[in-house]
């Protein structure tokens, strides 16, 4: 089995920065695509960034200049560096993240989810 688990999230002011981490753990052989998804309540999952292997990253126009997604490949870790926050920030952010396993199986594998509010 391959687990994600994000860490970092909390309560932050407007106009703060905050920095979630994401860490790959199981028997995997690489990880390729990883990406970071929120969903605040009542609304649908949105899509924020997305980061392959060769370091190539995708932002939709709502994130751009403010969130920068990058990667440890020798730890299998993701994170997102989130500056600027506005209360529309608020949510619950999910990284993803899919990969070969041995053999050539593949996998792909949700976190839990991490609570990031930012309010006065």
């Amino acid at each position: 089995q391959v687990q994600l688990v994000e860490s970092g999230g909390g309560l932050v002011q407007p106009g703060g920065s905050l920095r979630l981490s994401c860490a790959v753990s199981g028997t995997i052989f690489s990880i390729s695509a990883m990406d970071w998804y929120r969903q605040a309540p009542g609304k649908q999952r949105e899509f924020l960034a997305n980061i392959a292997r060769d370091g190539r990253t995708n932002y939709p126009d709502s994130v751009k200049g403010r969130f920068t997604i990058s990667r440890d490949n020798a730890n299998n870790t993701l994170y997102l560096q989130m500056n600027s926050l506005k209360a529309e920030d608020t949510a619950v952010y999910y990284c993803h993240a899919a990969g070969l396993k041995a053999g050539a199986a593949m996998w792909n594998s949700w976190g839990q989810g991490t609570q990031v509010t930012v309010s006065s």
